[in-house]
C-alpha cells in the first residue's frame, strides 16, 4: 500500500462519529461517540500482548473495525480515532511501552495507513486524566492531577485547564517517583518507586516476598504456593476475610501512595486529585482513608485544605472518553489547505 497523505485523508473525512480506544496490557476498550461526544457503544477484546507487539497492533485494528461493524457502520462513518497507550508518546511514536512489547513504534502512522482514518495518539494516563477532567468534573478545575493504580502506576496533569505533557512529553510519570530508596523493585521501575510499592505488581511482589519468608495468606489456598495470577479482586476478597498479611501489605501500599500524593500536592497544589485504576476500583474503601490521612500528614499545615482526593466514577470509560475528546480537538486543530 502506498503512503497515505494525512492532509488529503483528513480532508475527505466526513464521518459523524469519533472512536476512543484505550490499550492496556490485558484488554483493549474501544468506544463509539457521536458528534456531541456522547458514548453510543463499546467494544472490548483481549490485548494478547504475550504474542508480541505486532499482534497488539492487529488487535487495535480489529477492535476498531469490530466496533464499527457491530453498529452497522463503515470506517467512512468515522471522522477520527483517539488512542491511549502506555509509554511516552512523542509525535505519534510510542517509547518504552514494555507491557505491549513496543519500543519506538510509529503507531499513529501505522494505524492511519491501515484504517485510513485520522488517528491521534497520546499516553493512556494523560487521556484518562483528560476524560475525568472534561466529563466527570465538567472541565471546572483549573488544576488537577490523576493517579492511576493498576498493573502499574501512572498519572496525568491538568494545569490552567489544559493537559500538561512537559518538556519531554513525560510529565505525570508519578510511578517513577522514589518513595523509599531501599524499597522493593519491580521490573521496569526504580527501586522504592510508587510503581514498585503501590501498583498491583508491587503489592503482589511484596506478598510473594512475605510468603517466601514464611508468612501465610489465605490466597495460597486458591492460587497456590507461588500466588500465581493474583488480581485486584483476590486482594479485595482477602481483605473482606480479614487476611492479616494482605491487610498489612495493602495498608503499606496505601501509605506509600499517600506519601507520593503529598509530594504531588506540594508541587502542583491541584484542586482535585482523582484516583482510578483496577487497584483503586477494587480496594478504594480500604485504601482511600489511609491515603488521605497519610497525604495530610506529609504536607505543610493547611496546604491540603480544600483539595479533594477522590476515586473517579468513570472507571474504564475515562480513557475512551479522553481519547475521543483528544481526537476531535486534534482534528479541529489540524493545518488546513
Amino acid at each position: 500500500m502506498g503512503r497515505v497523505s494525512f492532509l488529503s485523508m483528513a480532508a475527505k473525512t466526513t464521518g459523524r462519529y469519533t472512536i476512543g480506544i484505550d490499550v492496556g496490557g490485558t484488554k483493549i476498550l474501544a468506544g463509539l461517540f457521536d458528534q456531541s461526544l456522547k458514548l453510543k457503544a463499546k467494544w472490548k477484546i483481549k490485548t494478547k500482548a504475550d504474542r508480541g507487539g505486532d499482534v497488539v497492533v492487529d488487535r487495535i485494528v480489529r477492535a476498531a473495525r469490530e466496533l464499527v461493524e457491530d453498529q452497522g457502520l463503515r470506517m467512512t462513518d468515522i471522522r477520527a480515532i483517539g488512542l491511549g497507550v502506555p509509554g511516552v508518546v512523542i509525535k505519534g511514536r510510542v517509547f518504552n511501552a514494555y507491557n505491549l512489547h513496543w519500543d519506538e513504534v510509529a503507531i499513529q502512522s501505522i494505524l492511519r495507513r491501515r484504517l485510513r482514518v485520522p488517528v491521534f495518539v497520546d499516553n493512556d494516563c494523560n487521556l484518562f486524566t483528560l476524560g475525568i477532567h472534561r466529563v466527570e468534573l465538567k472541565g471546572k478545575p483549573q488544576n488537577m492531577v490523576g493517579a492511576f493504580l493498576g498493573t502499574g502506576f501512572g498519572g496525568g496533569v491538568i494545569l490552567n485547564g489544559e493537559l500538561f505533557r512537559g518538556h519531554n512529553y513525560a510529565a505525570g510519570e508519578f510511578g517513577q517517583m522514589t518513595i523509599d530508596k531501599n524499597g522493593l523493585k519491580t521490573a521496569h521501575s526504580f527501586r522504592g518507586s510508587l510503581e514498585s510499592l503501590a501498583s498491583r505488581t508491587g503489592i503482589v511482589r511484596h506478598l510473594r516476598k512475605a510468603v517466601l519468608e514464611g508468612e501465610k495468606t489465605m490466597l495460597q489456598d486458591e492460587l497456590g504456593p507461588h500466588l500465581t495470577g493474583v488480581r485486584s479482586r483476590h486482594l479485595r476478597m482477602a481483605l473482606a476475610e480479614r487476611d492479616p498479611l494482605v491487610k498489612r501489605i495493602v495498608k503499606e501500599a496505601a501509605e506509600d501512595t499517600g506519601i507520593g500524593l503529598a509530594a504531588i500536592i506540594s508541587a502542583f497544589g491541584p484542586e482535585y486529585v482523582m484516583l482510578n485504576g483496577g487497584v483503586i476500583e477494587a480496594l478504594h474503601k480500604v485504601m482511600l482513608p489511609i491515603i488521605r490521612k497519610t497525604a495530610t500528614s506529609h504536607v505543610l499545615p493547611g496546604t491540603i485544605e480544600g483539595i479533594k482526593i477522590l476515586p473517579s466514577t468513570l472507571g474504564d470509560d475515562g480513557g475512551i472518553h479522553g481519547a475521543a475528546i483528544f481526537a476531535k480537538e486534534s482534528l479541529a486543530a489540524r493545518p488546513r489547505r
